[in-house]
C-alpha cells in the first residue's frame, strides 16, 4: 500500500487515486531562458521519483509538465523584466531561439540525470488562447487586478488562499 503525506490534513494517508486505472498529475517545468542548474534539477528529480513510485505500486501514470517559454517575470512581486526577453537581449537572439535552445538543453540535462520525460509537455505558447479565456472568467468573477503590465490573480479575494500552509491570507501577508 502506498502512503503519502497529505499537506491539507497534515497526516500520512493511504494513497487513493480519483481514477483507480490512471493517476494523473501536473509537475512544474522550467522557464527556458537560461541553463538549468542542480537546484532546478532537484524539482524534476522529485517529480520523476514520485512517478516511478506510483508506477511501482501498480498504477498507470500520466504526468503533465509545462515549459514556460513566455511571460515569466524576474520578480515574484508582479514586477520586473520578462525572463525570456532578458535572455534574448543577453544573447542577442530572438525569444523563440532562446526558448528552443534552452528547452533542448533542459531535456538533455534530464536525460543525463535519467529523469523520465513526462507523458505530456505543454509549452505555454501553445495555450495562450486558453490562458486568455481563463483570465476572462476570473475577471468576471472579480478575482483579478490590473496594473500597467498585465492582469494578475488577486489572492486576497480567494478565501481558501493559504489553506495548504495552514495560514490565512492575512498571516501570509504580514
Amino acid at each position: 500500500m502506498l502512503r503519502l503525506y497529505n499537506t491539507l490534513t497534515r497526516k500520512i494517508e493511504d494513497f487513493k487515486p480519483l481514477n483507480p486505472n490512471l493517476v494523473t498529475y501536473y509537475s512544474c517545468g522550467p522557464t527556458v531562458y537560461d541553463y538549468a542548474h542542480l537546484g532546478h534539477a532537484r524539482t524534476y528529480i522529485f517529480a520523476d521519483i514520485l512517478e516511478r513510485v506510483i508506477s511501482y505500486n501498480g498504477y498507470s501514470v500520466k504526468r503533465v509538465m509545462n515549459i514556460t517559454d513566455v511571460g515569466h517575470l524576474t520578480s515574484d512581486s508582479d514586477s520586473g523584466e520578462d525572463k525570456m526577453e532578458k535572455g534574448a537581449k543577453r544573447e542577442k537572439k530572438s525569444v523563440w531561439d532562446i526558448a528552443k535552445f534552452y528547452t533542448a538543453d533542459f531535456f538533455e540535462m534530464c536525460n543525463q540525470l535519467n529523469i523520465r520525460k513526462p507523458s505530456v509537455v505543454a509549452k505555454a505558447t501553445d495555450y495562450i488562447k486558453e490562458m486568455i479565456d481563463l483570465i476572462e472568467i476570473l475577471e468576471k468573477k472579480g478575482f483579478t487586478y490590473t496594473v500597467l503590465d498585465g492582469v494578475y490573480f488577486d489572492s486576497s479575494k480567494f478565501s481558501s488562499y493559504g489553506k495548504l500552509t495552514g495560514q490565512s491570507y492575512q498571516q501570509l501577508n504580514k
